[in-house]
């Protein structure tokens, strides 16, 4: 074999099993839906999970699941010719959300988050009637890190994709086993493997324009800082709560908080200074220097 895909091998399943050690991502007996879109990130996680199926401690079942939204010209058979060369237990989904897509998205409008809305509901709803305890989607270390910068310049929020995730009505649990992996190994493997790539591009909209933004931003900080990715996802995993400004954190009723003002020349009482970092976790330590 390949020396160079034995590394990648070796490396993406380095950061798999991390991610399923931290997040205790697969338990004894999961039968898992691998949602497999025909991208190089559903295709590489399916192919890993397989090897670590082999040789994981725990005993865990993977079925690949597709679905074809109807988009014109999809190659749903080239998918499943692969699916039953290489042995895996499959399910094919169909479901026309192409027209629906096309009925609800303005002209000009990207149709990637209706279109992934719907499938998600889809895929939701068909877990459930597999016997499935899980859904396994492909989301790696970048997905992280451009969701996280979307949310924060977008939408003012402080939020990315968990690793594990609980639906809201409760019937479903979300994995993204690869949230560890950077997408450069990813592509780089899947192009070794010779997956049989199915581009995403079947509908004719254009890549979300912001994502893309995203994406060149990361890609033109890392030409100065070597590290950029992996710090921001460290980041994701290193978060001081005290030390942001949402209100639901703090433990008292802002709205009956009254000010003190001190007067000039007024000594401060004895236990209010905040340069020790004492406090932390209260208003008054979040208070206690401009960082």
């Amino acid at each position: 074999m390949n020396p160079e895909v034995l590394r990648l091998e070796k490396s993406l399943l380095g950061h798999m099993g991390r991610a399923i050690a931290d997040y205790h991502l697969i338990s004894e007996g999961d039968r898992i839906m691998v949602g497999v879109s025909g991208g190089k990130d559903s295709y590489t996680m399916l192919y890993l999970l397989r090897e670590l199926q082999r040789r994981a401690p725990v005993k865990f079942e993977l079925l690949a699941v597709n679905l074809d939204q109807g988009h014109p010209g999809f190659p749903a058979d080239k998918l499943e010719n692969w699916f039953k060369s290489e042995g895996f237990a499959y399910k094919m989904l169909k479901e026309d959300t192409y027209s629906v897509v096309l009925e609800k998205t303005p002209p000009g409008k990207t149709q990637c988050t209706v279109c992934s809305r719907l499938r998600r509901g889809i895929l939701y709803t068909a877990a459930v009637e597999l016997g499935c305890t899980k859904i396994a989607l492909g989301h790696h270390r970048d997905d992280l890190i451009h969701t996280l910068l979307l949310n924060l310049f977008f939408a003012g929020s402080l939020k990315a994709m968990p690793p594990i995730l609980k639906s809201d009505d409760g019937r479903n649990t979300v994995i993204r086993p690869l949230c560890y992996a950077p997408e450069k190994e990813i592509a780089a493997y899947a192009e070794l493997r010779q997956f049989p790539i199915i581009p995403c591009d079947l509908c004719g909209t254009q890549e979300n324009l912001q994502r893309a933004r995203m994406k060149k931003l990361m890609g033109d900080l890392g030409k100065e800082i070597p590290n950029v990715r992996q710090s921001v996802l460290n980041a994701m995993g290193n978060v001081r709560p005290s030390h942001l400004l949402d209100k639901s954190l703090f433990d008292f009723d802002f709205a009956d908080a009254k000010p003190e003002v001190q007067q000039p020349g007024e000594k401060q009482p004895e236990g209010t200074q905040h340069d020790s970092g004492k406090n932390e976790g209260r208003a008054g330590g979040c208070l206690e220097s401009r960082q």
